[in-house]
Parts: C-alpha cells; structure tokens; sequence
C-alpha cells in the first residue's frame, strides 16, 4: 500500500497551468490565510555560439 504523500504539488488534468497559477487570491483568500505563494523558475540560455 502506497502512502500519501501531502507534500507533492499535483495540478488537475485538464488545467490550464499557466492561467491559474497566475490568478491572486481574493482578499477573503488572504483574510483566511487560503493560499498558495507560486515561484515561476525559467532557465533563460543564450547559445554562446
């Protein structure tokens, strides 16, 4: 038997990822503390050649 792990940050199929990541939370979001900070990583590489 599998454990669940809490941990691991899973998206819904079918979600348009980048859309919804990008929403902010409501101010009743906020008040309730019913949020989630995104960090958006992008490896930007210029091809030395």
């Amino acid at each position: 038997m599998m454990k669940k792990n809490e941990n691991n940050p899973t998206v819904a199929p079918g979600m348009d990822d980048q859309e919804e990541l990008q929403q902010s939370a409501t101010e009743e979001e906020i008040k309730e503390n019913d949020y989630t900070s995104v960090t958006t990583l992008s490896n930007d590489e210029i091809d030395p050649s």
